[in-house]
């Protein structure tokens, strides 16, 4: 073994201690990394091979009703290589023994063959028989939740019309990877199903014998999505169509690809800041080694040894130390990946396989980026060791010089004693060092304070949207718009408290060149169940003529400001083309949507008083028997019960959020310990001779402890407002990464948030200081005293 090699070796095991904690914190940045990187490729991987075998659309549209003779028109429009028609009905859902509103959606299905897109990947059972009149399929996540299996039946409230259905298959189908109900905010897989029946069966319950509501397509090689857009709108206007729109824009798919971009932003911040934090270690270690070495590099230089063989010993050091925590870091982030895919699809991307896998480019990847970062922070170190001459380096380094500090200088060294002065003065005369050392302790009480924002976020958001906006029990959506009469029927019902009527109009908002296909919501003005708050989360009232916007859609959407003209363009009844002037700004987290009064979208339709359903208010106790009433009216087309859905969504929410904080919670943890706990041994290194002469002298361990640890100390409470500041920063670099017009993170942090960063930090420091105290129990003073330095 070559004589350098050997010295690698001896200088490794020297500095175990330190080469670990090094090792820990690069292993956290590698772990982030991979999981990221390791996730997002198999969600990916996953997604395109199950679209791709499954035929998912490439374009849908919606529309009223249409002869199926026009599917031939449509199949002739220059791009479209597949054209399929279905029926699609909105439906009320009964399960045995579960008593709460269940809303479904039903759509048709082949009756002889199977479909040429979108198709079924059946977990259970079989599709249904040709032709049959009650046999459906249910959506895995449905029967799941209900215990149901092929065999069992359902009742399913059509048109107006209660039908008993067989459940003849449990399948997972591309359109419905992220299943959640339309309009809602979370999924619930206990309330809202997806029902796949015979075209025949699903057509005859749905008066739609002969025609359909729905379509999907998919492109010719070469053939431009918008220009197939824009012939479909052209041709279904004339049958109610609502606009087709692309697979970007298909809600499952939308969500997962947003989810997919977070992954994408993980994998960059979180490893940016473990590895800055780890190059910023070694190049103090290896300042140090190579100050205690001066003499041994003097000595290899004059044996021979040419300034590019120090050199490369000292980054062999670096790699050997970024090699450890990669490979660590990759087994972890590998470990890491696996729990996170199958969190994802326990609980958001219901696929029905979800292969994991580690390519080799992800740990190439982060080796690379990993070893950059880390020869790149101690190059400054090694370039001074290959410069070093010989004759320079056989001589004693210069004793450092110290100068009264700031206090000193200030007349306040009376209030402190000698050790404490110590203190100081060291602190003082390496800002830099002591600043860096600051920051990398914060960074860990920053990223604890990131990894246990989502759950505060998430409470915020729910808090907001349903105990401050949407203060509903449960809201009643009918089968079409509906006189406002049936307001006072409502009311009449037993255990209703308060009723407020609500339309709901689909439009294309428009103003200059933006535009987007969004909901227009007639509310009461000054309702009591459901109210638009402005920026401050303070009710406001809905101004009479003119339309509000929430935040996102306006300012980042729209990009129009209060006072100026905005173009609906209505998708429905006679598509009305319709300027109102934008009145005002409201905040809203999930979803976007435009505002108006209830009468005054009324009286701009032309259509008298009319209601899409309505919000109640229900007197605690008497949940069951208003649900029960309501199931007897035909019109009534779904409900959905606010406090159900959201305890729903905490359940499922639950794990995903137990895992990124135990995450959270391994990796703050390993960066502040491993700051925390090199940051003393480089100061037991500097300063072992100055510790023993003190012992020497008759210092207590205490006392000498007192200097050692309490520099520590110093430096630890400083880190933590700062690492304060680091976590408001970074939270508020993933509020602005993840906003989207699915939803948008607020920057809303606690104070259980800000002591869960603190307490990282001081028990970080109480670890280390332990290992110290330990250290200068067993320190020889003889050994210590003979050190030439």
């Amino acid at each position: 073994m070559k004589a350098l090699n050997l010295k690698l070796l001896r200088d490794l095991w020297h500095l175990r201690g330190q080469v670990l904690a090094i090792v820990a914190v690069i292993m956290g940045g590698v772990a982030t990394l991979v999981m990221s990187l390791s996730t997002y490729d198999s969600l990916v991987e996953t997604r395109e091979r199950f679209y791709a075998e499954y035929r998912f659309a490439e374009v849908f549209a919606y529309l009223e009703r249409a002869p199926e003779p026009v599917a031939e028109r449509l199949r002739a429009i220059p791009g479209v290589e597949r054209l399929e028609t279905r029926v699609v009905a909105g439906a009320r859902l009964e399960v045995a023994g579960f008593d709460d509103p269940i809303t479904g959606r039903i759509l048709s299905l082949p009756d002889v063959g199977e479909a040429g897109l979108n198709r079924l990947h059946m977990k259970r059972g079989r599709r249904v028989a040709p032709y049959s009149s009650d046999e459906v399929v249910l959506s895995d996540t449905f029967a799941e939740a209900h215990g149901l299996s092929p065999g069992d039946r359902v009742a399913a409230i059509i048109n107006g019309k209660r039908r008993s259905l067989q459940v003849v298959g449990v399948a997972v189908s591309p359109e419905y990877i992220y299943q959640i109900a339309p309009g809602a905010m979370f999924p619930d897989f206990k309330r809202y199903g997806v029902l796949w029946m015979g075209r025949t069966a699903l057509a005859a319950a749905h008066d739609m014998d002969g025609a359909f509501n729905n379509l999907s397509l998919s492109l010719a090689r070469g053939a431009r999505e918008q220009a197939v857009i824009d012939r479909l709108d052209q041709q279904l206007a004339r049958y109610g169509g609502t606009g087709a729109y692309g697979r970007a824009d298909q809600f499952s798919n939308r969500f997962l690809s947003e989810e997919l971009k977070q992954l994408q932003t993980t994998a960059t911040i979180f490893p940016a800041i473990f590895l800055g934090v780890a190059a910023f270690m070694l190049n103090v270690v290896i300042s140090r080694l190579i100050a205690l070495q001066r003499e041994q590099v003097a000595i290899l230089k004059a044996f021979g040894y040419s300034h590019l063989a120090i050199a490369w010993h000292f980054v062999k050091l670096v790699l050997v130390v970024v090699v450890l925590g990669v490979a660590a870091g990759s087994a972890l982030g590998a470990w890491f990946g696996q729990g996170l895919a199958g969190v994802y699809q326990e609980t958001t991307f219901r696929f029905p396989y979800l292969h994991y896998r580690l390519e080799p480019p992800v740990v190439l990847i982060a080796l690379g980026v990993s070893a950059l970062a880390a020869v790149s922070g101690s190059l400054v170190s090694v370039a001074r060791a290959a410069r070093l001459a010989p004759a320079t380096g056989m001589q004693a380094e210069m004793p450092a010089v110290y100068r009264a500090t700031l206090l000193e200088r200030l007349g306040l060294q009376r209030w402190f004693g000698a050790p404490t002065r110590m203190i100081l003065r060291h602190i003082e005369r390496r800002p830099l060092k002591s600043l860096l050392t600051v920051f990398g302790i914060a960074c860990a009480g920053g990223l604890m304070m990131v990894g246990n924002y989502q759950k505060d976020a998430i409470d915020f958001m729910v808090d907001v949207q349903f105990r401050q906006a949407a203060r509903e029990d449960l809201a009643v959506t009918f089968i079409d718009p509906t006189s406002g009469r049936a307001l006072h029927e409502l009311r009449a019902l037993p255990g209703v408290e308060y009723v407020e009527g609500f339309r709901d109009v689909p439009v294309v908002l428009r103003h200059r060149n933006y535009e987007y296909r969004a909901s227009v919501y007639g509310i009461e003005p000054a309702g009591r169940l459901h109210r638009s708050l402005d920026r401050s989360l303070v009710p406001v009232r809905v101004p009479p003529e003119g339309v509000v916007l929430t935040d996102h859609l306006a300012s980042n959407i729209l990009h129009i400001q209060p006072g100026e003209l905005l173009t609906l363009e209505v998708l429905e009844g006679r598509r009305q083309v319709l300027q109102v002037p934008v009145l005002g700004i409201t905040r809203q987290f999930l979803g976007v949507s435009a505002y108006m009064q209830r009468e005054a979208l009324n009286r701009l339709l032309h259509e008298g008083n009319v209601v899409s359903g309505a919000y109640l208010a229900i007197e605690p106790g008497r949940e069951a028997a208003v649900y029960a009433a309501l199931h007897e009216r035909p019109r009534v087309l779904s409900m959905v019960a606010n406090v159900s859905a959201i305890q729903s969504f905490y359940a499922t929410i639950g794990e995903f959020v137990l895992f990124y904080n135990l995450v959270a919670t391994l990796l703050a943890g390993s960066i502040g310990f491993g700051v925390v706990y090199n940051s003393a041994r480089i100061a037991l290194s500097e300063r072992g001779r100055e510790m023993a002469s003190l012992r020497v002298l008759g210092f207590t361990r205490g006392e000498i402890a007192y200097i050692l640890l309490g520099e520590l100390a110093l430096l630890a409470l400083a880190a933590i407002p700062v690492g304060m500041l680091v976590g408001i920063g970074l939270i508020g670099i993933l509020v602005q990464a993840f906003e989207n017009d699915l939803y948008r993170l607020p920057l809303i942090l606690t104070s259980a948030n800000y002591a869960l960063g603190a307490t990282l930090i001081v028990a970080s420091t109480l670890i280390s200081a332990l290992f110290i105290w330990r250290r200068l129990g067993r320190l020889d003073l003889v050994a210590v005293l003979k050190t030439r330095e």
